[in-house]
């Protein structure tokens, strides 16, 4: 991923074409699966931010997708669960942990709208060095827990404390009730979760890596508790203020396919 210092100094410009159009359903793969994993219990929150201030921390070939002239930070946490490759049985006890990552936005020269991580906290030290190496994604180790607590396990708490690489301390304690089901998500609910794949560098140029699930089951949310410095530490101002959503979702199943071009 290119570093904030090179690209500080590019002009942000215009989205070089039209942006696919925003799916709330996952497209079917292209090529065979890669890899295999649920997302569970997932807390979603999202601040405006900037695009002059997302621009430089972007990899080279992609700008900010845009929402009405804005685009946002997202910080996640959720349970990773059962990670498997190549359509082999799922990796046990190294293939669920904890995560919690910061992210941002993007969309290419081909319109292909996506994710750009710029942390991703997880428990087990065995999928960051693997996720590290293999895919060039900013992974790190971390300390981490999620409880359920209250009526019907309905309020729950992520806790994360990074312990590598740097910078240590970077920390979150997010606690969110969550709420009823989404009927019929706002055209901004579907453009911050309906994500069909994510953005990074791999051999030094630009990589699509796709990924498909069910459409997501949202449902609304209210934010009881956020103690974060992941987004600072992530290159970005810390929020100002309350997120501008706050969603909860049981999860899906996912599939990702090999990276394009």
């Amino acid at each position: 991923m290119d570093s904030p210092e090179r690209r500080a100094t590019e002009p942000v410009t215009a989205e070089p074409v039209t942006p696919e159009p925003v799916a709330p359903d996952g497209p079917p793969l292209r090529t065979r699966t890669l890899l295999t994993q649920d997302w569970q219990d997932l807390a979603m929150l999202h601040w405006p931010v900037d695009p002059a201030a997302v621009a430089p921390l972007l990899p080279a070939g992609t700008v900010p997708d845009l929402f009405e002239g804005t685009t946002y930070v997202g910080l996640i946490a959720f349970r990773m669960y059962g990670i498997g490759f190549l359509g082999l049985p799922r990796v046990p006890y190294f293939g669920t942990f904890p995560e919690t990552n910061v992210r941002l936005y993007s969309v290419d020269e081909r319109g292909r709208r996506a994710v750009v991580f710029r942390s991703l906290e997880a428990a087990r030290l065995v999928p960051v060095l693997v996720a590290r190496a293999g895919f060039r994604l900013p992974y790190t180790w971390a300390r981490m827990r999620v409880r359920r607590e209250g009526p019907g396990g309905r309020v729950l708490t992520y806790t994360s404390g990074r312990r590598w690489p740097g910078p240590v301390g970077a920390a979150a304690r997010i606690r969110i009730r969550a709420g009823e089901p989404i009927a019929e998500p706002t055209a901004l609910e579907h453009f911050l979760t309906a994500r069909w794949a994510l953005h990074t560098t791999l051999g030094g140029t630009l990589a699509h890596l796709p990924n498909t699930h069910p459409r997501w089951p949202l449902h609304r949310a209210e934010l009881l508790e956020c103690r974060e410095t992941l987004i600072a530490a992530a290159g970005l101002d810390a929020p100002l203020g309350p997120p501008a959503s706050v969603l909860y979702s049981p999860g899906v199943p996912v599939r990702f396919g090999r990276p394009e071009r």
